[in-house]
């Protein structure tokens, strides 16, 4: 039961009402049926980015619902992690100020990721497979243990060897030779049903069914520009301007339209990798064989 009017939170982002008006609203219980109130005239709450663009964490925030939003203030939302780090030192909270940031996984801490997945999960021996040639490289201890793009540690390779896809019904996890193999880069993915912040897709999606905005599906990459596709099942497809590395179904693809974080739905399907494109038009620019020709032997010096 909700007890309080509002919960703020460190998160760096901000929304687009006023904290005075978080505390003016009235309570409306969550409606039971199946589809929104029509009539229901509230204006949606919209996140947008914090003012430190470096440290903006609208995107763990993605699927927030609209209620929990409406009542939710962001204290952090004008600064930036500098002057909070600042006011912290002025107020004497040196001890805070001396802890490095954690970049990872934080109920994980330290530890090796890959042991810690094993120590819950039965290991699945299998082989990495070179992308390119089909070579056997190596063993590994479960294709879950690994995610695309992430080094592969194989054993007796001097050069380092870079995960590009898996096959999780034959164990094998294909790898490539250098950080950015083209079968690391696609452009092109499809998500389950989307969440939306607003509750509704946007209204130039909806009209249009396209829809121009930016895209990211992590924290800490670049917003890429892309082409969002609405579906009827409410799943959307993305095409991106430029293919990114190390797209990963399971993620969940942010989007952004300006300073707006408007939602985000988890990647589902993937399109073919730069690789794979590669390969087919080389088998498109090859000569047919002319299977009826007689073949003759090559003279004997």
């Amino acid at each position: 039961m909700w007890c309080a009017d509002a919960m703020a939170t460190g998160h760096y982002a901000q929304t687009s009402q006023e904290d005075e008006e978080v505390f003016q609203q009235k309570h409306i219980p969550p409606s039971r049926t199946l589809f929104k109130d029509r009539f229901e005239t509230r204006k949606p709450v919209r996140l947008y980015q914090g003012a430190d663009r470096l440290k903006d964490q609208t995107f763990f925030l993605s699927q927030i619902s609209q209620d929990a939003l409406r009542h939710t203030i962001f204290p952090l939302a004008g600064l930036t992690k500098d002057f909070v780090k600042k006011i912290a030192a002025e107020a004497g909270f040196q001890h805070v100020l001396k802890k490095k940031e954690s970049m990872g996984i934080c109920f994980i801490g330290e530890r090796d990721f890959e042991n810690f997945i094993l120590e819950y999960i039965e290991r699945k021996p299998g082989s990495f497979v070179s992308i390119d040639d089909g070579k056997i490289m190596g063993q590994h201890k479960g294709w879950f243990t690994l995610t695309l793009g992430q080094r592969a540690r194989i054993g007796g390779q001097v050069d380092p060897w870079f995960v590009v896809d898996k096959d999780i019904t034959t164990g094998d996890v294909f790898v490539g030779p250098t950080t950015n193999h083209p079968g690391l880069f696609r452009d092109t993915l499809q998500t389950e049903r989307f969440h939306w912040i607003d509750e509704e897709p946007p209204v130039e999606l909806v009209r249009t069914q396209m829809m121009e905005c930016h895209l990211r599906f992590n924290n800490r990459m670049p917003l890429t520009p892309c082409t969002v596709t609405l579906n009827l099942d409410g799943s959307v497809w993305v095409m991106l301007k430029e293919p990114i590395r190390a797209l990963t179904p399971g993620q969940f693809a942010v989007l952004y339209k300006g300073d707006e974080c408007l939602g985000s739905g988890k990647i589902i399907r993937l399109g073919p990798t730069i690789f794979t494109l590669q390969k087919g038009q080389n088998c498109m620019s090859c000569p047919p064989k002319d299977t009826n020709q007689q073949q003759h032997p090559e003279p004997v010096n």
